[in-house]
């Protein structure tokens, strides 16, 4: 994601690329140990939940201001659904931080 919030032209179509080809080994495993159900471990969030759950307003952050879109619903169907449903969760929406304000802090850090 840094990647290509710092790149630009063919740099970001790269980085575009390598984003995309590390999402589809996540699809790969969610589709593996999740067996259909809504979350990596099953039917409750768990330890990978929690862990790429982490990066998920970074990547609406990514897709706000470069125009990337990470979670795609018709090429990542199943993870777009999994990131919906976890920041719906309760134990999470309270604390998910809001896009716009890590939008505003992407935009501090890629100045420096």
């Amino acid at each position: 994601m840094r990647g290509i919030a710092a790149a630009q032209g063919e740099e970001a179509r790269k980085a575009a690329i390598e984003l995309a080809e590390g999402l589809a080994l996540l699809k790969e495993a969610f589709d593996k140990t999740s067996k259909g159900r809504d979350f990596f471990s099953g039917d409750k969030i768990g330890y990978l939940d929690i862990l790429f759950g982490c990066f998920l307003r970074w990547l609406r952050v990514t897709e706000k201001m470069n125009g990337v879109k990470p979670l795609d619903e018709t090429k990542t169907p199943g993870l777009a659904k999994w990131a919906h449903k976890f920041c719906a969760a309760a134990s999470v929406k309270d604390v998910m931080p809001e896009t716009e304000k890590l939008a505003e802090v992407a935009k501090i850090i890629t100045a420096k």
